[in-house]
């Protein structure tokens, strides 16, 4: 049957989440400190045995093995050593039960705090030792506290923080809301282990892909790079182990159905997915995603791509801020020089050499040329101009009937007015006999009124 010691000891590991093991050797520890203090001399050494199944308590004073013994507490002798161990020699340690009747109450209370003492220690050990290998992963936790320069995230175990540094420009957090961190650092302080969390890394990225996207999980699409603007845009160029996968379609999803999902728990962060290329030319291409590329021109000693776009596409390509260009610049590692296809036709006229004959040729040996140029720029001597017509004045008009197929506007104007009115009182009398239509009036050469659907 257990004792009540060990039903202690059981119940604290559990509330600790600590090991039984962890805890008794904490409690050994605490006995040692104790039973020193109270019945054992400063330089004597002892240990402390509990029992697992009873909770029995002992305790061994270690002696050494000597031929004349000088002082009792630490020596003893041969023939009293081999009475404990048949086979004992000159020098060899022996352990020798001496538990105390009676550990006193100072001994009690100096047990106590040495033992909660080497369980925070102990606890402490356990937390750093739990999350020093998760460096990176992806976690959930509950905002405890929001507090000016950082906000404290309880994990469960332990109260991580995130520093104003990590968290996303923004954002807004309250207390109570359950969201995904990255842990970012695991240090061990004097006030504790140190949890840091972040909400801005890229990491956080890179594990939402992994946790959404199965294939990413397995390994048959790898993300290759990651450059991210918190709150506000990132880009992952992703590229496929297997032959037939389109790494691209993986991380979207059927309608955006995985891609919608990481955007949702990043608060509507866009996200784009460009496919990785190992050809600097056709990745840098891709990165610039949205915007259509006509060339790219690569400069691998100054690491600068020349980057050259249409011209209704130049603002598209180096999007609000240039925040479009700066990422593809984080992503391929590359510089990126854009210039529209107008400034580029340009700047390659003018950086064209003038060939030398052209330069240098005289106009005569090009007769030809030089003659039509001179017909054509300078007429000749003898020709004079012809002589313009006076003005003649027109004293009065009477309308003509235009011939068939034309129609001048003189002849337009004028009579629009009285042809309006005589329809105007063929409908007020309700007469239909006298009415012809354009096409008879066309015929027979009369004015007319064009309608408003026909044309001149």
């Amino acid at each position: 049957m257990k004792s009540d010691f060990i039903l202690a000891i059981t119940q604290l590991s559990a509330e600790k989440n600590l090991p039984k093991e962890v805890v008794i050797a904490a409690v050994e520890a605490a006995l040692v400190s104790a039973y020193r203090k109270d019945a054992f001399a400063p330089n004597q050494s002892i240990s402390v045995k509990i029992s697992p199944v009873t909770g029995k308590v002992q305790v061994f004073l270690e002696r050494t093995v000597v031929e004349s013994v000088t002082d009792a507490r630490i020596e003893m002798s041969l023939a009293e050593a081999r009475r404990v161990k048949s086979d004992a020699q000159i020098g060899d340690i022996i352990s020798v039960e001496a538990t105390p009747a009676n550990a006193g109450r100072i001994a009690a209370q100096t047990a106590k705090q040495v033992i909660l003492q080497r369980l925070h220690e102990a606890e402490h050990s356990a937390i750093i030792e739990e999350y020093a290998g998760r460096e990176g992963a992806v976690i959930s936790g509950l905002i405890q506290r929001v507090e000016p320069r950082q906000i404290l995230v309880d994990l469960g175990r332990t109260e991580a923080v995130m520093p104003s540094t990590e968290q996303v420009p923004g954002e807004r957090y309250r207390v109570g809301q359950r969201l995904k961190v990255n842990i970012v650092e695991v240090a061990k302080t004097p006030k504790g282990p140190r949890v840091v969390v972040s909400r801005s890394h890229p990491d956080l990225v890179r594990r939402l892909f992994e946790v959404e996207v199965p294939e990413i999980h397995a390994g048959v699409v790898e993300v290759k790079s990651i450059a991210r603007e918190a709150g506000s845009r990132s880009k992952v160029a992703v590229a496929a182990k297997q032959e037939g996968v389109d790494p691209v379609g993986c991380c979207v999803g059927l309608r955006g159905i995985r891609i919608q999902n990481i955007v949702s728990e990043l608060n509507g962060e866009k996200i784009d997915v460009v496919a990785w290329s190992s050809d600097p030319a056709s990745f840098i291409a891709n990165a610039l995603n949205p915007a259509q590329i006509v060339a790219v021109e690569l400069s691998r000693a100054e690491g600068v791509a020349s980057v050259v776009v249409p011209d209704r596409q130049l603002s598209l390509a180096i999007g609000k801020e240039g925040q479009n260009v700066r990422l593809a610049a984080k992503l391929t590692g590359w510089r990126i020089d854009i210039k529209s296809a107008s400034t580029a036709e340009a700047n390659r006229i003018a950086a064209e050499p003038v060939k030398e004959s052209e330069a240098t040729a005289p106009a005569v040996k090009e007769p030809v040329a030089a003659a039509t140029t001179a017909k054509t720029v300078t007429p000749p001597a003898e020709e004079k101009p012809e002589a313009r017509p006076a003005p003649v004045e027109v004293i009065a008009t009477k309308p003509v009937a235009p011939a068939a197929g034309l129609r001048f506007a003189e002849d337009l104007l004028s009579p629009a007015k009285t042809e309006v009115k005589k329809k105007k009182k063929k409908k007020s009398s309700g007469g239909k006999e006298g009415e012809e239509d354009s096409s008879s009036k066309r015929r027979r050469g009369t004015d007319y009124t064009l309608d408003e659907d026909e044309e001149f």
